[in-house]
């Protein structure tokens, strides 16, 4: 057996970024920048009123002045002419400033009495006025790798591009395997279970930015194995679930050995999840994950999400171990790196006291796992503990 992390290096050595593709602008929300987008305009592309109110010379401002309206400047609509000695122009927010005025008084500060304004109350010292360029200048530009927001498109908009490089989504064939095995909504036969893992590992790979396809569950037979891993080619990831241990009916390391994969490596020391095999098939990166819906979904979180982040041009970690009193004893651990089910609740670790890994009902009210080393001694209330959110 190697090492999680051990693992996680030789999984993420299978796979490279993807090539990019050219999306329209409403379609790049959740997708991660591939090249730099540059910015066409300055924004705001003139210097621009921040208030409502009067535009005039800074130098004539004070308490009592008295200014007479020549126009009036809207956004969209700017004022032609010159603001002069004892001129004002009536302008609205988001309007160009007129030539000759570098100051907006804001119309509470002001009394209107036909043409004629009169400065009512002190102003303040800004200018209330937006300079050209002061969010952003053409030539500025958003950098790779960079899951864009939807604050991103806003600004790209802003910005004026219309169309964004993007790495393309990672395709990711998932196949369960096992006699046993129906798909929810079938009516399972007296010995038969659901094919739970399957959904989990499809929702997690959608939220990643990843295009999950499910293939048939293959049966525990090598025709049907080898049938599903034939509609998989072409994919970018190969996750089969189920069959990577070494019984009588776990058949994945067989059929792909035969196949020509080349094996990376074959179990690891973690719990859950130690039956997990991974190498080359067909061009694709492939992962044998373990039947236990528990261990392929923690094992979804610590491998096949940092697969998925390489191969969209992302660092691998999205964030790294934090840390969190417990809020009681826990026993010591074993022989392998163990990631236990728990709640952070007001800043402290309550961890599952069953940890079986077929309990999907725990996995669901978890929201971390608490990560324990090989190892570790027994800890007490109060130790700090490492984990991951889930």
């Amino acid at each position: 057996m190697i090492s999680v992390s051990k693992a996680l290096q030789a999984l993420l050595d299978l796979v490279s970024p993807l090539d990019s593709e050219t999306v329209p602008l409403r379609a790049a929300a959740g997708r991660v920048l591939a090249e730099p987008v540059v910015a066409k305009r300055d924004q705001p592309p003139f210097a621009a009123s921040a208030m409502d109110g009067y535009a005039v010379k800074a130098a004539e401002v004070e308490r009592d002045a008295m200014f007479k309206v020549i126009g009036e400047a809207a956004a969209g609509h700017g004022f032609d002419g010159r603001v002069g000695a004892g001129q004002a122009v009536r302008i609205f927010t988001g309007a160009p400033v007129p030539e000759g005025a570098d100051f907006v008084v804001i119309q509470e500060d002001v009394t209107r009495s036909g043409s004629l304004i009169t400065i009512t109350d002190t102003p303040s010292a800004q200018s209330n006025i937006r300079p050209k360029g002061g969010d952003f200048k053409i030539g500025d530009s958003l950098s790779p790798p960079r899951l864009l927001t939807p604050a991103d498109v806003a600004l790209m908009a802003a910005m004026n591009i219309a169309e964004v490089p993007v790495r393309r989504r990672p395709t990711v064939a998932l196949i369960s395997t096992g006699d046993e095995l129906v798909l929810p909504g079938d009516t399972p036969g007296p010995d038969q279970i659901i094919a739970s893992n399957t959904f989990g590992l499809d929702a997690l790979l959608r939220a990643a930015g990843a295009t999950p396809r499910i293939l048939p569950i293959a049966g525990d037979t090598v025709g049907a194995l080898q049938t599903a891993l034939e509609l998989a080619q072409g994919a970018d990831l190969v996750i089969t679930i189920g069959g990577a241990s070494v019984g009588d009916h776990d058949l994945v390391a067989g059929v792909t050995e035969t196949l020509g994969m080349s094996r990376a490596f074959y179990k690891v020391a973690m719990r859950p999840g130690k039956p997990l095999m991974a190498g080359h098939l067909a061009g694709s990166a492939m992962v044998g994950l373990p039947g236990n819906p528990v261990s392929a979904m923690v094992c979804g979180h610590i491998f096949i999400l940092p697969m998925v982040r390489k191969l969209l041009g992302l660092p691998p970690q999205s964030n790294a171990h934090r840390t969190a009193p417990l809020a009681h004893d826990v026993g010591p651990n074993g022989p392998r790196e163990h990631y236990m089910r728990a709640r952070l609740i007001d800043g402290a670790l309550h961890v599952f006291d069953d940890q079986d890994s077929s309990k999907l009902a725990i996995l669901a009210d978890a929201n971390v796992l608490v990560v324990r080393p090989k190892q570790d001694p027994a800890r007490q209330s109060g130790d700090e503990l490492s984990y991951l959110p889930i």
